[in-house]
């Protein structure tokens, strides 16, 4: 059974789907602070050191410890997960006509060194939103999408966001899923 090093649902339910046996330890880093460290880093990069911590930051001797991370970009700014209904808003209306990049990255830790890292990105065309659209999008979905760094929820009505997606599936949810089971396969940790 691997730890993850994560609290998402999303995550976790990827996980649980795929028929992995896991158990959920969040991790408990200064996401902000490492960030502020690799200021300059690509948004990529990024992902992957913060996935990286967070397995660490998870000890279990002789386990696999799974991290994962997710950075939105657009237009070269970054955006963390939205603090309030109002920055939702504004949010969704920025992102309005415009191609949001996800990064999504995974890193697998065992015995506190990092055995195996991957990072994807996927981009995400947004329609034109009228304020309508995003005052009704948000009576439906807050506060679910507080926790979604792009403020959708793929599998529900943010799919209506976009015109055109371009990436993974998983990466658009949160993790590069089939990388992951790929290396725990390579791994011994689920079978060929």
């Amino acid at each position: 059974m691997i730890v993850l090093a994560s609290k998402s649902a999303s995550r976790q339910a990827m996980l649980r789907q795929a028929g992995l046996a896991f158990e959920a330890r969040p991790a408990d880093i200064d996401e902000r602070a490492l960030e502020a460290e690799l200021a300059g880093a690509s948004p990529s990069a990024i992902a992957l050191a913060l996935a990286e911590a967070k397995a660490l930051a998870v000890h279990e001797p002789g386990r696999v410890v799974l991290g994962s991370d997710s950075l939105l970009d657009v237009e070269g700014r970054r955006f963390d997960k939205p603090a309030s209904r109002d920055a939702a808003a504004e949010h969704l209306r920025f992102f309005s006509g415009r191609t949001m990049h996800l990064h999504s990255a995974a890193a697998l830790v065992r015995d506190g060194a990092t055995i195996w890292s991957h990072a994807a990105t996927a981009r995400l065309q947004v329609r034109e939103l009228s304020a309508d659209f995003i005052a009704d999008y948000l009576d439906a979905e807050w506060p679910e999408v507080s926790w979604c760094v792009g403020v959708f929820r793929i599998e529900a009505l943010g799919v209506q966001l976009f015109g055109a997606i371009d990436g993974d599936y998983f990466t658009v949810l949160g993790m590069p899923l089939l990388p992951v089971l790929g290396a725990l396969r390579e791994l011994g940790e689920l079978p060929r």
